[in-house]
């Protein structure tokens, strides 16, 4: 470990070294002259050279290592007027330039600068989707609402299991193996028990990097994927917000300056959200639905009866606060808190409630005569859950997490250094309980410490990204040296190859088990302190950590100006996965079993985009299997074919109305077929009772093979109509028809063998949505 401690810094100086070239560097922000906000994906380029740089999230850009000389710095962005400025660089000297951008009064259908796929060119984002408000709003939403919970699963390689208290599952890893960030804060439950809705509000997001694989070394402490949501700042030139109301859910935004933005100044904003769901008072009038109770705690060697409840069972309540201090060179820091809770009741059944609260800060620091880039987060939260069944001890889940990041950003002409140092600390409480007593109980404070290095080059037609993570988890006095690599080939400016691939590693284990259709109990544990097996034996396993490696390959294509493919296969080997032995007989036996595991397979996505008309469609074909050492076998969320089509178009006059149609095809997910049933007496009165007179209750007898058969194919088309009256400059009224599930197909969720009943997804639901802007 302190041969690792050592090597890090000085990875890390030797890469700086290497960009300490002569020159000078030039470097600023983007705004929008009118409103402050920053200009994502815009380009900066220095007239009649090749030397440029694309804006990040807040619309910063630096190039470095620019030779002495005077120039003409030209910004460019779809929608506004270029801008010129005239510049002189010395060696050694910093330009620090401001660029304001003012939006076209007529905005263009076609324009041949495009900052997104500029950005393509000069990026190697291997398995990488950047998402933003806008997108996420275009889909038809359920309620009239659209969520990045309702997004992802149009994304490549991602599938959601349900409806209900469906999760996430991203190319081969479940939850629990993907790390959620907000505002570079880790958040442990982020989606609702309903699963149509997250914690996070669209109004909000300024973008989500999705990270499907083969992710840089920045990112660490999950084996599979990450989703990095950033939020944007308040209004900052004048008091804003909206009010939201549709069947499922109320919701208000209001944000505004505290100190106004003006051009060559800086700025104070904030910005506030809140939401409440109120669907299980609203859905016994406006939707004849059944739940079934059972379904929360159904999995493939269980079936438990239930009963069925005329209603949704589920509510909610997310407030969001920031404060945001921007001076005028581009530094910024960002105050935030937050509070979700959920709850779902099946009254004489179970309860459930979860709530998860915290704040923090983080910031950017632009010295202004170093061009070093200083960035870091500081965050906690705390997170508890509870269930609560009418016959049964609750199950307890608990977990504060603090994280600390620093991170400093060294950019030179056509290279870029990153490094940075990250602390995480989390206090788990854990309580559960087996179907046959045995109680397994934690409680544990660790602390991850983790250092990062990542290059990039751009060399001709490649970009290359070598990167190196540390990672170091005391309690299990253990350490990780996970390499990775990813890498870009401009075969030709419409055609580019590209790889990426690294090993990763995680200490957190989540009650939720693999084989679950479908649990909303979701407690966290931190890896096992005590000795664990290799997959059913007795043979110590190395190390008591869930590792993987990654590998991916791809192609992306400009088939036209307008139209784009792109092609990715990939390979996960989980090496080593760790869970909760369910199973546990004997208080010697261990609380925690091993398995390893490979997901595999081939994503294409093909886009296409005009000024009113907006394509996306998303083929892939996959394999999710397990190994715990008596068979191999594909887990419940393995679907070989997901087909996703999204399709929106606007007009009118003003393109005041806007239609979107959304369709997704899946083949059937696996389960574990029946062999046969018994009557299962427990003998409940001792030598008194009768087994021959007597009835227990019915018993299932699994197949061997686990999950051998399928499920039939799940489709569902979801369309939208909107309609915005604009009032005048500052507010407008938004109308959305929709309706999920429109032919009100019957999909599966899965089968009750006890009542030998089948167990369908949500019906067709429309719904009306008005949301006043001001």
């Amino acid at each position: 470990m302190k041969k690792i401690l050592i090597l890090l810094p000085i990875v890390c100086l030797f890469s700086v070294s290497l960009l300490a070239q002569k020159g000078g560097t030039i470097r600023g922000n983007v705004y929008d002259k009118d409103t402050g906000e920053p200009i994502i994906f815009g380009t900066v380029l220095l007239l009649g050279t090749t030397i440029g740089a694309n804006t990040d999230e807040d619309g910063f850009y630096s190039i470095g290592n620019v030779p002495a000389g005077k120039y003409t710095l030209v910004g460019t962005y779809i929608g506004y007027d270029s801008v010129a400025v005239a510049i002189n660089v010395v060696d050694g000297g910093i330009v620090n330039q401001r660029l304001m951008m003012k939006e076209n009064a007529v905005q263009l259908g076609t324009v041949e600068l495009s900052a997104r796929r500029e950005k393509a060119r000069s990026d190697v984002q291997v398995s990488k989707v950047t998402v933003t408000a806008n997108q996420i709003k275009s889909l038809p939403g359920t309620g009239g609402q659209a969520d990045i919970a309702q997004y992802l699963p149009v994304l490549p390689g991602i599938i959601s299991t349900g409806d209900q208290g469906g999760q996430i599952y991203i190319r081969g890893g479940s939850p629990i193996q993907n790390r959620i960030l907000l505002d570079g804060m880790t958040i442990f439950n982020p989606f609702h028990s309903i699963g149509f809705f997250s914690v996070f509000e669209t109004e909000t997001i300024k973008t989500v990097d999705v990270l499907t694989a083969g992710f840089n070394a920045e990112y660490g402490g999950r084996v599979s994927a990450v989703i990095d949501l950033k939020t944007r700042e308040g209004n900052k030139t004048r008091l804003a917000g909206l009010v939201s109301a549709n069947p499922f859910q109320a919701k208000t935004v209001l944000e505004g300056p505290i100190k106004k933005f003006k051009e060559g100044g800086g700025s104070t904003s904030f910005l506030l959200t809140a939401k409440h769901s109120y669907i299980n008072e609203t859905s016994p009038m406006l939707y004849s639905y059944a739940v079934d109770t059972s379904f929360y705690k159904f999995n493939n060697d269980t079936a438990v009866g239930g009963e069925d409840l005329q209603r949704l069972p589920f509510n909610f309540t997310d407030l969001y606060g920031k404060l945001s201090f921007v001076s005028a060179n581009g530094s910024k820091l960002n105050l935030f808190g937050f509070n979700f809770n959920d709850n779902v009741d099946y009254i004489g059944v179970a309860s459930l409630g979860w709530n998860t609260a915290g704040g923090g800060a983080n910031f950017t620091l632009i010295p202004p005569n170093s061009n070093l880039v200083i960035g870091g987060t500081a965050a906690y939260s705390k997170y508890d859950i509870e269930l609560q069944e009418a016959e049964g001890t609750p199950r307890t889940s608990s977990i504060s997490n603090y994280n600390v990041l620093l991170d400093f950003t060294y950019y030179g002409l056509n290279n870029e250094v990153k490094y940075g140092f990250e602390v995480n600390g989390m206090d788990t409480d854990f309580q559960f309980r087996n179907f046959i007593g045995n109680t397994i109980r934690q409680k544990s404070f660790t602390t991850e410490l983790a250092g990062f290095v990542k290059l990039k080059y751009r060399v001709g037609g490649w970009v290359i990204e070598p990167s190196l993570r540390m990672q170091f988890y005391p309690s299990q006095s253990a350490s990780n040296l996970e390499p990775r690599f990813g890498a870009k080939y401009n075969v030709s400016d419409n055609f580019r190859l590209k790889m990426a691939g690294g090993r990763y590693s995680q200490n957190l284990i989540s009650s939720v088990n693999e084989l679950d259709v479908v649990n909303l109990f979701v407690g966290f544990l931190t890896g096992p302190e005590e000795r664990v097996t290799l997959p059913n034996s007795s043979e110590p396993a190395p190390h008591r950590l869930q590792k993987a490696w990654h590998a991916v390959f791809g192609t992306e294509i400009d088939l036209t100006k307008k139209l784009e493919l792109n092609v990715e296969p990939y390979y996960k080997n989980f090496t080593q996965l760790i869970q909760i032995n369910r199973n546990k007989l004997n208080a010697t036996d261990p609380n925690f079993v091993t398995e390893t595991g490979e997901a595999y397979g081939i994503d294409f996505t093909l886009r296409y985009e005009t000024r009113k008309f907006y394509f996306w469609g998303t083929y892939s074909h996959a394999y999710v299997d397990r190994d715990d050492g008596e068979q191999v076998y594909p887990t419940v969320f393995d679907r070989r074919h997901n087909m996703n089509l999204l399709v929106t178009y606007k007009f009118g006059a003003s393109n005041d109305w806007e239609a979107a149609v959304r369709w997704n095809l899946g083949s059937g997910f696996p389960f574990t077929q029946t062999q046969g049933f018994y009557n299962n007496f427990s003998f409940q009165d001792g030598l008194d009772s009768d087994p021959l007179t007597g009835n227990g209750d019915l018993g299932v007898v699994l197949d061997k093979k686990r999950n051998g058969g399928r499920l039939p194919y799940y489709h569902r088309l979801d369309i939208s109509l909107k309609r915005v009256i604009t009032f005048n400059k500052h507010s407008s009224l938004e109308a959305v028809a929709s309706a999920t599930n429109l032919y009100n197909r019957d999909n599966i969720f899965y089968f009750d063998r006890v009542r030998n009943q089948r167990v369908n997804q949500l019906p067709i639901m429309p719904s009306i949505g008005l949301t006043f802007n001001f």
